[in-house]
């Protein structure tokens, strides 16, 4: 069978309609990230208490992903997103309030970064009844290529809105991204919930869920393997968190800054296309362990200091060779999940990847002010390239396994 065109998939009304509202989404959260900081750092002239709201954009994602996750299989899935866009947008409303302590303006970044949580995994675990006939796997490569073109549009954007109109302007404009992917999300068909609740509605009964997601992926070894490769990104993503003194260091100067940390995401643009378009299905599966170690190799080369150019190709080949895994890895670990389980498992496998991301980026750039920019990235990338190793063994020994079946 043929390999489902980028357009065929478009032509699934649900999934545009899930399409665009993302792209809004991703698009005005990037707008915030820059409204936010230069809002912080204009306040406070504190370099750490901008990096620590520019932190809060991340981290907490993970408590939103575990604790959360479970209400896109306990409540419809179209109403949990709905709900979360609606709630965000609320959150950022208040931020645009003149006067907001900072301290307030911190809470309210973390709960905006809570509820991205519960929205992707009901998003991620709606996706497979949207996307059927083996459209999933090339709506996910589609995906993955809108989001970073996104995040590229989003920060030039920011930068631009803000230095125009000020942050107050931008954050509006990203509350009203969140009001219209929710308008969106009203086209898709209203379904029930994946795992309706039994008669005990308690908070026990809720954690118990938790804990049993967790035990489910923590038991079956293929999901295990999986996890463990798309959250190798905790050891790639370094090169991208060190772009401004890497750029020191090689003598580009600050105006090279943008493009450093552009050329990953170009290359993971190049490589959506190429893997989930050209590349089988079955070609991609099988080299999953293969790209998870080859990915880092590019940026061992780094701590070289090679010239702007060369480290721009580096960095696109990284990018380009982790969407290879990294997007088929999502395909693979959601496909395996029981329907009832799919919204809590893909919320802990989403929320970690940005958790992780977030902890590597912190630790390199404690170990940079030691041993230099460069030297960190290399570090970090052998680490990766090491740790990829033997997942890469274990997935070769574990991708034939059957998913989890689903308990109804």
């Amino acid at each position: 069978m043929s390999t489902p065109t980028f357009t065929a998939v478009l032509r699934v009304a649900e999934f545009r309609a899930m399409w665009l509202a993302e792209v809004l989404s991703v698009a005005g959260d990037q707008i915030a990230r820059v409204a936010l900081s230069i809002l912080v750092f204009d306040r406070t002239d504190s370099a750490a208490l901008t990096a620590l709201t520019y932190a809060l954009t991340f981290l907490p994602a993970l408590a939103g992903g575990v604790l959360l996750g479970g209400l896109g299989d306990r409540y419809p899935r179209r109403s949990v997103m709905i709900a979360s866009d609606l709630g965000r947008a609320v959150l950022v409303g208040l931020m645009i309030v003149p006067g907001m302590p900072l301290w307030v303006l911190c809470v309210l970044v973390a709960a905006v970064t809570l509820l991205n949580g519960p929205f992707k995994a009901a998003q991620q675990a709606l996706l497979p009844d949207v996307l059927t006939g083996g459209k999933f796997r090339v709506g996910m490569a589609l995906r993955n290529i809108s989001s970073q073109a996104a995040q590229l549009i989003g920060f030039a954007g920011g930068g631009f809105m803000v230095a125009q109109w000020g942050p107050y302007v931008a954050l509006g404009v990203n509350a009203n991204t969140f009001i219209a992917s929710a308008a969106l999300l009203l086209l898709l068909k209203r379904r029930p919930a994946a795992a309706p609740r039994d008669g005990d509605d308690s908070e026990q009964s809720y954690l118990a869920s938790i804990a049993a997601g967790a035990r489910l992926v923590a038991k079956v070894p293929a999901l295990r393997t999986l996890l463990a490769l798309n959250w190798l990104a905790g050891f790639y993503v370094v090169a991208e968190g060190l772009a401004a003194p890497y750029s020191d260091e090689i003598g580009a100067g600050a105006a090279a800054v943008g493009l450093l940390m552009a050329a990953d995401p170009l290359g993971s643009v190049i490589g959506a296309a190429v893997f989930g378009r050209w590349v089988s299905e079955e070609t991609n599966v099988r080299a999953l362990g293969v790209l998870g170690i080859a990915a880092g190799i590019p940026l061992i080369l780094l701590a070289l200091r090679p010239g702007l150019i060369v480290s721009l190709l580096l960095l696109a080949l990284s990018g380009a060779l982790a969407t290879g895994y990294h997007f088929q890895t999502v395909v693979q670990f959601t496909e395996r999940l029981p329907d009832e389980r799919r919204a809590q498992g893909t919320g802990l496998a989403s929320s970690g990847v940005i958790t992780v991301q977030g902890l590597g980026a912190l630790g390199a750039g404690g170990l940079a002010d030691v041993i230099g920019a460069a030297n960190a990235i290399g570090v970090a990338a052998v680490l990766g390239v090491l740790v990829a190793i033997p997942i890469a063994i274990s997935w070769a020994r574990v991708r034939h396994t059957p998913g989890v079946r689903s308990a109804a």
